[in-house]
């Protein structure tokens, strides 16, 4: 994974700032899991679960694959990618000028 614009700093910080998706990481990390392993071992529901899988999956954190168990039901199931990430004032100021800022309404 390669941080390479403000706006994908700041989403992927955004997905690593909630307890439930640095968990899901960490079992992810030891193994991969599709989504009702997933719900039962966070104790959290499986639209909960997806709402957390969604954010890590657009910050590239993690990724979802379908596959269809020896009974025929399709599972759909997710592990970690590989990432590293170094957050130091340089990184900050390499990519500070790529942010996007909403500009507010000036008051009359």
């Amino acid at each position: 994974m390669s941080i390479n614009s403000g706006d994908y700093l700041l989403k992927v910080l955004d997905s690593l700032s909630n307890p439930y998706r640095l968990k899901i990481i960490s079992i992810l990390y030891e193994e991969r899991k599709y989504v009702s392993q997933l719900a039962r071992e966070l104790g959290i529901s499986r639209p909960l679960l997806y709402l957390h899988l969604q954010r890590l999956e657009e910050a590239n954190l993690i990724k979802g694959d379908y596959e269809v168990s020896e009974k025929g039901k399709t599972m759909k199931y997710f592990e970690v990618n590989s990432f590293n990430l170094t957050l130091n004032p340089e990184l900050i100021n390499i990519l500070a000028n790529s942010l996007t800022l909403k500009k507010q309404k000036e008051k009359d």
